[in-house]
Formats: C-alpha cells, sequence, structure tokens
C-alpha cells in the first residue's frame, strides 16, 4: 500500500477511536452512494455526524480541512440523504471535519464540527 494510502488509514482509525471516546456511535465506516464515499457516519444522541476525515503528513500546504471541496461537499450530501432516507431516521445532520496532522511525536487531532452546510 503506497505510504499516502497507509496514512489515510491510519488517520480513520485515530479518528474513530477519537469519536468513540467523545460517546460517539459508529454507524458505518466508508459509506458509498454513486460517486460518494462517506469516510464516517456517527451518532451522537438524536444527531447524526458525518465525518469526513482529512490526513496530512504536515501542514506546510495548509491545513488538512481546507482539501474538503465544493463539490465533494455536493456529493457528500446526496449519499446522506439515500443512507437517512434509506435508513428512515429522523435525526437532525451535521458536517464535521475531523483534521489531522502528523507531528514528531504522534498526531494533532481537531474536530470540526458544522465544518460545512450543505446547500
Amino acid at each position: 500500500m503506497a505510504k499516502h494510502n497507509e496514512l489515510g488509514k491510519k488517520g480513520e482509525q485515530l479518528a474513530v477511536d477519537f469519536l468513540l471516546k467523545n460517546n460517539y456511535d459508529i454507524l458505518e465506516r466508508n459509506y458509498r452512494f454513486d460517486k460518494a464515499e462517506v469516510d464516517i457516519i456517527a451518532r451522537q444522541k438524536d444527531t447524526l455526524a458525518i465525518v469526513e476525515v482529512k490526513t496530512r503528513s504536515t501542514a506546510d500546504f495548509g491545513n488538512p480541512q481546507d482539501f474538503v471541496k465544493p463539490k465533494q461537499i455536493q456529493r457528500l450530501v446526496k449519499a446522506v440523504d439515500e443512507y437517512v432516507n434509506t435508513n428512515d431516521l429522523d435525526v437532525e445532520v451535521r458536517f464535521d471535519i475531523i483534521a489531522i496532522v502528523k507531528e514528531k511525536k504522534g498526531f494533532n487531532i481537531e474536530h470540526l464540527e458544522d465544518a460545512f452546510y450543505h446547500f
């Protein structure tokens, strides 16, 4: 596996561990619909958190969260709409980003709730 893929997988697992530690239930990982892939679908009480994980080996080229593009958001919204309707869920939906940057001794994890809104 390529190094960037390994880092991405590591980042997703760190994000899952972080969410579990903060009382979220993980409902899905890598949920796919059409051309979209939702990294993590988690639930905390009556809120469905749609989590995009962005992991970088360095912040030299910008913050990880700056790499979520409008087209990707559009696809995520479509996929989540399908997920909510298929599972007949009555929940608030929130779009989050977990930004992870590798540091000398571990990783810096930042959870950005309501990171973007569907439009």
